[in-house]
């Protein structure tokens, strides 16, 4: 290989890694942002196992940022132990995202199950801020705008309905558009008509399915380093030996 066409293949190799170094951070903050809505949500969900996935994502960031700072450290020298480092490296990270997008896949098609105690929750829902259950129902419905675990027809049916004398809903379930809703299902327009269940399996749908196409896109950087890899390996210059004639 020539001097230019190597300089050229290590140009790309570097900026390649450098792709690598946004890869884990984007990777990474995909991985908060499932932990963020797990913890704001834990009371929801009936199990824990829903974390993983975002446990491997990080750790996959974590290797991900290494080897791209591996990656250009590798396009400015030439280091067979190096090389050898970097497509380890590359192969944790291809296991890593494997394992990730598996879990994803298989939790996406199980949201029901994963967030059955949803109901339970509304249901006993008193309108206390001192309960944390009813805390979190309020504080669910604020911030994600919705209302009950459908629509708002569901409070019908709730013991704190029938508390209110069958008139109310809990106030956080008042459209923020209408300055004057005070939660009376006689103005349902004044309402967020969409049930929290929908839009927290929306949310968890999205993030599973951004787990499971970055690895495919991770997968495919990776095939193109190892591929530059290779090609520096096989016409590595050796320069450090010579050959031995006979006396």
């Amino acid at each position: 290989m020539s001097d230019r066409r190597r300089d050229a293949l290590k140009t790309a190799l570097q900026l390649t890694c450098q792709l690598l170094w946004v890869l884990g951070l984007v990777v990474g903050l995909s991985g908060v942002y499932l932990l963020m809505t797990y913890r704001q949500n834990s009371l929801f969900f009936s199990h824990s196992y829903l974390t993983l996935p975002a446990f491997l994502t990080l750790a996959s960031a974590v290797v991900l940022v290494v080897s791209g700072c591996l990656g250009s450290w590798l396009s400015l020298r030439d280091s067979t132990f190096l090389q050898g480092l970097f497509v380890y490296l590359l192969v944790l990270v291809f296991c890593l995202e494997s394992t990730t997008s598996a879990l994803a896949y298989f939790h996406s098609t199980k949201l029901d199950t994963e967030i059955a105690p949803l109901s339970g929750v509304f249901q006993n829902y008193t309108g206390s801020s001192q309960d944390p259950k009813s805390r979190a129902v309020d504080v669910t419905q604020e911030e994600w705008q919705c209302c009950g675990i459908h629509d708002y027809k569901d409070w019908l049916e709730t013991s704190w309905f029938n508390h209110t004398g069958g008139l109310l809903v809990p106030h956080s379930c008042c459209n923020s558009t209408f300055p004057s809703c005070n939660g009376t299902v006689a103005q349902p327009w004044q309402l967020y008509t969409e049930g929290c269940q929908v839009k927290l399996e929306k949310a968890l749908q999205f993030i599973l399915n951004f787990f499971m196409w970055g690895s495919v896109l991770v997968f495919l950087v990776e095939v193109v380093l190892v591929l530059m890899v290779a090609q520096l390996m096989r016409d590595q210059t050796l320069r450090d030996y010579q050959i031995l004639g006979k006396r």
